[in-house]
């Protein structure tokens, strides 16, 4: 369960069985993995028949204009929702892999639990198309939600592993700006593209997903010519002025674990209230398992909660 809310959680049998089951399958396929699109097209796969669907979902596809052009996007929800407020949802995959049909599952979960709508953006993907490719169509995505009539502090910001990272890239340019939105979450946010975080080492044999010599190939792949200290890539090293409620989860044993930690760090340094919640012996996003796992129901329902709080 979430740090510093007491005793150790016990580990479920199906989390347990889960990582094995990662770590024999993804795990392997990611330690020799040269070309993204094999993994885009396993995603694909996961997400059709492996991830559940939630009752009541329902799913309208839409388009948004981009820099370089249309970009498509859904609009995400189950069940009743409150029209005055939207969730604005990044989906994972490393920058190389992923898209809103992927992730649009657990999307719809959050969206019930919260009773809200969610805007799901795609945006371009590396290598074909590196940093800052991906934020620039963020940036557009979130324009977009403005010009139909939302204000900024009626958004709240969110995603997972890159997307986590590309929203807090987000929401340093939108702070920057004087676009504040109402608050931001992040599960298992990918901040730092110069893997200097302690836990890369310490956790490289414990991650269920990924090995922590891969680094630099991941790096190689999405930075293109900007440095991996830039905060367009890497917000751990951005500015965060007037930062709305943040909310972290990260699993104790991935190896992206200090990017959270130290993420929080720097956002509370900048004078924002932040909460980090962190899970024992979980996946790399669990969360996108609703319905299999007990542990992802649970960490779901604490962003619903987080989000229900900032009304």
């Amino acid at each position: 369960m979430a740090a510093g809310s007491g005793s150790r959680p016990r580990v479920s049998w199906q989390l347990r069985l889960l990582g094995a089951l990662l770590r024999r399958t993804v795990r392997a396929r990611l330690k020799h993995a040269t070309d993204p699109r094999p993994l885009r097209r396993h995603l694909e796969l996961a997400a059709r028949f492996n991830f559940r669907s939630v009752p009541h979902m329902h799913v309208l596809r839409t388009r948004f204009e981009s820099s370089e052009g249309e970009r498509q996007a859904l609009w995400v929800g189950a069940g009743a929702v409150h029209e005055d407020r939207v969730i604005f949802y990044l989906h994972g995959g490393g920058y190389i892999a992923g898209s809103p049909q992927t992730h649009m599952k657990m999307v719809a979960r959050l969206a019930r639990m919260a009773g809200m709508r969610a805007f799901v953006p795609s945006y371009r993907l590396a290598p074909e198309h590196p940093a800052p490719a991906a934020l620039q169509d963020a940036r557009a995505a979130f324009e977009h939600l403005l010009a139909k009539g939302y204000r900024a502090d009626q958004i709240i910001i969110g995603g997972d592993s890159a997307g986590g990272g590309l929203a807090l890239a987000l929401l340093a340019q939108l702070c920057q700006a004087g676009l504040r939105p109402q608050a931001a979450f992040a599960l298992a946010p990918f901040c730092d593209l110069t893997f200097s975080g302690a836990s890369v080492q310490d956790n490289a044999q414990r991650d269920h997903l990924f090995p922590g010599d891969r680094g630099p190939f991941l790096a190689k792949l999405v930075l293109g010519a900007l440095s991996p200290l830039d905060p367009r890539i890497s917000p751990l090293f951005g500015d965060f002025p007037q930062c709305p409620p943040v909310l972290l989860q990260v699993s104790e044993s991935e190896i992206l674990r200090d990017d959270s930690r130290r993420m929080a760090q720097a956002l509370r340094a900048a004078g924002a209230d932040v909460t980090v919640q962190e899970w024992p012996e979980a996946p790399h996003v669990w969360q996108i398992f609703d319905g299999w796992l007990p542990e992802a129901r649970q960490a779901l329902r604490h962003v619903a909660e987080f989000i229900v709080r900032q009304r």
